[in-house]
């Protein structure tokens, strides 16, 4: 049956992923995800139409298995990065930027709350504190895009600076706030796994 995968995040849950389907719009999916008791509501990071939601989703399960939290859950101790870059190989559709768009009407309020939650809990990326030096080069990790640390804050990119985020939303052709981080890597190690390590995020 045709239908939708997602990959979500919430930020009162670091290093999760929660891996599903469903054979509705994924926005209203998000919506009763909201109203189960979490104290933020999740982000989309990448949906995509699907031509077999079942046999999709049991493959994702079966793949990341090791990396379950708990078995009778769809959430997984990766990076969202790891679960989008095999889904976008399956997919018919990508419908992240729509989804991403309603899903800023579900609770604008809780929305507001998780951003603000997220920046009070995670410092601002710094390359040279998580030991990069300028002029070193970040790989994307969607296509052979790259970029180079500029300074602490920023990189260059074809010549000019850019915040990491903001590339990254160039890049993949989307809007609105966003973490850059996972899509990037650095001698063949996620820039996020770098950031997490530094930070002691847990």
């Amino acid at each position: 049956m045709e239908g939708s995968v997602y990959v979500l995040t919430n930020p009162a849950m670091p290093n999760m992923v929660k891996i599903g389907k469903t054979t509705r719009d994924v926005e209203l999916r998000l919506a009763d995800l909201y109203s189960t008791g979490v104290p933020l509501p999740f982000e989309c990071e990448y949906a995509a139409k699907v031509k077999d939601v079942d046999k999709t989703e049991k493959a994702f399960h079966t793949a990341f298995e090791p990396s379950r939290v708990n078995p009778k859950r769809e959430f997984f101790n990766i990076n969202p990065e790891q679960a989008i870059a095999v889904l976008s190989l399956m997919a018919i559709e990508d419908v992240t930027p729509s989804v991403q768009d309603e899903a800023k009407k579900i609770d604008v309020e809780a929305s507001a709350s998780a951003e603000k939650f997220k920046k009070k809990r995670r410092p601002t990326i710094n390359y040279f504190e998580m030991g990069l030096k300028e002029g070193d080069i970040l790989k994307f990790g969607r296509n052979e895009e790259f970029c180079k640390v500029l300074n602490g804050r920023q990189v260059s990119y074809q010549g000019e600076p850019w915040f990491l985020s903001n590339l990254t939303n160039k890049l993949l052709d989307r809007t609105g706030p966003m973490d850059g981080s996972p899509y990037w890597y650095f001698n063949g190690k996620n820039l996020k796994d770098i950031y997490n390590e530094t930070y002691s995020i847990d």
